[in-house]
């Protein structure tokens, strides 16, 4: 017992920062306030959705589609949370958001938007998109001084060659900001299959966590249910993807309402990472 009593106590004397840390982060289509979606508009799912976010302890999470009434609900009902983002259409309030909500326990170090197109730093459409689309990114630092890089986004949902040329800015992006060692994640609705180009541009420097994982998948392989009941969930076209970091759980997470609905036609994402120094 002498032995353990003197191993707890070099334990004890240890700093924190030795140890590994284990965070939660999501990625997350909120589907935007369509008032034409009946049973399933906002008015009628947003409790479900703080809800649903609040219960998974989550240190960051990107959100996709939220407009600006939807952007001050969260703001207002996840007391414990800050975000970072822009509306698409203006650079400020205007349009969809892609933003990065995190624990306020967090340092910001830095954080921005860029737009997928030719012309990243200012408001702009590429290619050939149907819509404006950004990538919002933030550096968080831990209370014990571990940092890491979230970036969202949310490919165009038209474009073909949109977004093939978003998914290499992205990664040319996350080059360009980050260290070679910096643990990095990547979320969002891609709005592509894991058989197509933009996907395979991605995994060639960032890891699917899905695959990665050293835990199975939890829950069924797609993530878009159109808000269908009783869809198959077999199209999966949102993701988190990492860099530098371990990937214990992977899970797309099929809660529904208490009336049996959908919280959104997109299910949340969520990976569990451990960070180490």
């Amino acid at each position: 017992m002498r032995f353990n009593r003197l191993y707890l106590s070099v334990l004890l004397l240890l700093p924190l920062s030795l140890f590994a840390q284990e965070i939660n982060v999501a990625s997350y289509n909120i589907r935007f306030n369509n008032p034409h979606d009946n049973e399933n508009w906002w008015g009628h799912r947003k409790e479900a959705t703080v809800d649903l976010l609040k219960a998974n302890d989550l240190i960051s999470f990107g959100v996709q589609e939220a407009v600006l009434n939807q952007m001050k609900y969260l703001d207002s009902n996840l007391e414990n949370y800050s975000y970072v983002g822009v509306g698409r259409d203006d650079g400020k309030t205007g349009g969809e958001y892609s933003a990065i909500f995190y624990r306020k326990d967090l340092k910001l170090i830095t954080s921005g938007t860029f737009w997928l197109s030719p012309t990243p730093d200012k408001v702009s459409k590429g290619w050939d998109a149907a819509l404006p689309r950004v990538c919002t990114y933030a550096q968080f630092e831990m209370e014990d001084g571990n940092r890491f890089w979230h970036f969202n986004t949310h490919f165009d949902h038209v474009g073909v060659e949109a977004r093939a040329e978003s998914a290499e800015l992205i990664v040319d992006k996350i080059k360009e900001m980050t260290g070679k060692r910096d643990a990095v994640i990547l979320t969002g609705d891609f709005n592509v299959t894991p058989d197509t180009d933009p996907y395979a541009n991605i995994v060639k420097y960032m890891d699917d966590d899905l695959e990665k994982s050293k835990g199975k998948l939890i829950g069924p392989i797609g993530t878009f249910s159109g808000f269908d009941v009783n869809s198959k969930l077999e199209r999966r076209i949102d993701y988190i993807f990492s860099r530098n970091l371990e990937v214990l759980s992977y899970s797309h997470l099929d809660d529904k309402r208490d009336n049996g609905l959908w919280v959104s036609d997109h299910l949340p994402v969520v990976a569990t990472f451990r960070l180490k120094d």
